[in-house]
């Protein structure tokens, strides 16, 4: 009764309202940085799929490239503003399936495996969903084992793969070039394949050379923007290409030193054998 009485008599008296710190309110603008460079990676990968629809095969492979780097940055943000977040986690997830599955997958489509018919189709869909396979297996592996190396090939790094590869036989071929080729459609196949191998594909995450020797680092890095800045299309094709063979690569180069060590020990048993004496 006390309290309705109070309020009877004070009708104009007002809750105060609790006011956010200057604090919580960076710590909001934080957390929407991240996103906002994710959101950028999303409209890139929309962009991308409307230019293939259009027959703008040039403009989807770059808006491809953009992604790539809105998803880097997005990445690098959230971890030095210590705005790491599960929602950042899956909104960035779905974010990359647009980008880098089904941005990628309609235009090898579109550009050049539409004539197969069926089995151009499928190998569409097999690449966008050997990708969202490999973005689930992603996210529930994370944090778990060292961070050296990728399991399976990366989304972003197959879906530059297409991209380089429209954009460097535009450059080479021209226009007119008809990519009516079953090269095409093996390469989709391969590029879903490593997605979801247990093939290792290293991160780059764990560069002890950039944090001992920064200088030289830098000359490499302005050397190389040089170096593709030149020729663009050309030298994307080869980085990416020489980055998707070199899993498979050492792979099997770690498996024929597996298979060689246990032969070189049964043919020099006392190569092998402890000293005299030792135990």
């Amino acid at each position: 009764m006390s309290t309705q009485m109070n309020e009877h008599r004070n009708p104009g008296r007002k809750k105060k309202k609790k006011r956010r710190g200057p604090g919580e309110e960076a710590s909001r603008g934080t957390y929407i940085l991240p996103n906002l460079f994710t959101t950028g990676n999303l409209f890139a990968g929309f962009y991308g799929i409307v230019s293939s629809i259009n027959g703008q095969y040039f403009h989807a492979a770059v808006a491809i490239l953009v992604s790539c780097v809105f998803d880097i940055l997005d990445g690098k943000v959230a971890r030095f503003t210590k705005a790491t977040s599960r929602f950042g986690v899956e909104y960035d997830s779905l974010a990359d399936l647009v980008a880098f599955g089904v941005g990628p997958g309609l235009l090898i489509y579109l550009w050049a495996l539409q004539p197969f018919g069926r089995l151009g189709w499928l190998a569409a869909f097999l690449f966008v969903a050997c990708g969202a396979l490999r973005l689930a297996r992603f996210n529930v592996q994370a944090g778990q084992g060292g961070s050296k190396y990728f399991v399976g090939l990366p989304i972003p790094g197959a879906a530059c793969m297409i991209a380089t590869t429209v954009l460097f036989l535009l450059k080479v071929k021209g226009k007119d070039y008809d990519p009516t080729h079953v090269v095409f459609l093996l390469e989709t196949y391969v590029l879903g394949f490593l997605m979801v191998s247990s093939i290792p594909f290293n991160s780059f995450k764990e560069m002890e050379v950039i944090k001992g020797k920064p200088l030289p680092t830098l000359f490499v890095l302005v050397l190389f923007l040089t170096v593709v800045a030149a020729k663009p299309p050309v030298m994307l094709f080869l980085l990416f290409s020489t980055y998707v063979l070199s899993g498979p690569v050492a792979y099997v180069v770690r498996a024929l030193r597996k298979r060689r060590a246990p032969e070189t020990c049964a043919e020099d048993p006392q190569e092998h054998a402890p000293p005299a004496g030792s135990g």
